[in-house]
């Protein structure tokens, strides 16, 4: 099972390249699986620039409500190491980090805003609205579509998400109360 489940992500892998998927698809397909089979959510994996340097970012986070550790993020990191040295998924050197989201994380896939659904976000505008008011929080009730839906103080509100610039988890605020 494991040799043929290795065959199907090598599969994946090579369509990605052949259909033009970039380079964070290509390596969230070698990493899920064992990501997920460490008992874990994959959040993200994004591979960016900082100045000279690329970075391949694998953003982690425990399914059942705790606290995200270093060892955690360590254990990840030794298990998808051999992994991508041996599909060599991009060409240039890079930097691997595997670690959290983080508080305050962007909801950018319709899996992330299932997973945080009836918690506090905040939702910011790319123009603000016939009020003036470019940033709403609430707790989110639902994704349907294009359309998010958060409960306010005032009753619910609809966002289509082709007018909002970011949606983050509100979970910070209390820090430093």
């Amino acid at each position: 099972w494991a040799a043929r489940s290795a065959f199907l992500v090598c599969l994946e892998v090579f369509m990605a390249k052949q259909s033009g998927g970039n380079t964070a698809q290509r390596v969230e397909a070698l990493v899920r699986p064992t990501v997920e089979g460490m008992g874990l959510r994959l959040w993200d994996v994004v591979f960016e620039k900082e100045g000279p340097d690329w970075y391949l970012r694998v953003l982690i986070d425990k399914t059942d409500g705790t606290t995200m550790d270093t060892d955690t993020c360590a254990d990840v990191s030794h298990a998808l190491d051999p992994i991508l040295d041996e599909a060599d998924p991009i060409e240039q050197s890079y930097y691997l980090e595997v670690g959290s989201p983080g508080l305050g994380r962007k909801l950018t896939r319709p899996e992330h805003y299932e997973a945080v659904r009836g918690q506090k976000v905040s939702v910011r505008l790319y123009r603000a609205n016939e009020n003036g008011v470019k940033e709403f929080s609430g707790l989110l009730t639902s994704r349907e579509g294009n359309t998010i839906t958060l409960e306010g103080p005032a009753g619910p509100m609809q966002f289509e998400l082709s007018a909002v610039s970011t949606v983050r988890l509100c979970d910070d605020e209390d820090l430093f109360d």
